[in-house]
């Protein structure tokens, strides 16, 4: 698949979840959990321990049925090691040129953490696929709001801070997608999957309502 193509998939349901666990069979557990609740994209954060190994076993077990990345990847040796593990994107709470030119060298897309318009544009200029707006706690849908018509380009995803409640805001305020962990993840599977069910349909409905109003601001059809 191409970058755009894998990006577009990771990104479909306008959430993925953050897998960061004390052992990996914590972190398997977690993924499995969040699969079973109909959760498509995982990003499994490398400070996980042998969190590689589990990059690499989601992957050859879900195959095209869900889209696995690598979360924390701060330089280009992580990079590499988290593609050759079958990483299919990358995510890190940082910019670094190097980790961008990595992977996409070998075709993987990558969201590199920004903070302000600044780095927002310099992402871009470095061929960012999407941009992990991190933290989110320290900024609010407005912020984004604001900052989105200014860069309107720019594929923002939220992370760090948002919630069940607060993920529909940030969508209708033009996110892309956001990012969630432990608010997303903790509890049983019972717990999970109803959390789940309600946290995909608040972020249709809301993909929904933006569209529509941007419809009738002229930005779609004639």
């Amino acid at each position: 698949m191409y970058r755009w193509e894998i990006t577009r998939a990771a990104l479909a349901q306008r959430v993925f979840a953050i897998v960061r666990s004390k052992t990996y069979d914590e972190a398997s557990a977690t993924a499995d959990t969040l699969l079973s609740a109909g959760i498509t994209t995982l990003e499994i954060s490398m400070t996980t321990p042998f969190a590689l190994e589990a990059v690499t076993t989601l992957t050859r077990e879900l195959g095209e049925d869900a889209v696995i990345g690598a979360g924390t990847v701060l330089d280009a040796m992580s990079a590499r090691m988290a593609v050759d593990a079958g990483a299919r994107f990358l995510v890190s709470p940082s910019l670094d040129p190097e980790v961008i030119r990595t992977a996409h060298r070998y075709g993987v897309p990558v969201f590199p953490g920004v903070s302000t318009p600044t780095e927002i544009v310099r992402a871009l200029e470095l061929g960012a696929d999407a941009l992990k707006l991190f933290p989110a706690a320290a900024h609010d849908p407005s912020w984004l709001r604001e900052v989105r018509a200014a860069l309107p380009q720019a594929p923002l995803l939220p992370t760090g801070g948002v919630t069940v409640d607060s993920a529909p805001e940030w969508i209708a305020a033009g996110a892309a997608a956001v990012g969630m962990g432990a608010a997303l993840s903790e509890g049983d599977r019972d717990t999970v999957a109803k959390r789940a069910a309600e946290l995909l349909a608040r972020l249709a409905e809301a993909t929904q309502d933006r569209a529509a109003g941007d419809d009738e601001d002229g930005l779609y059809g004639d």
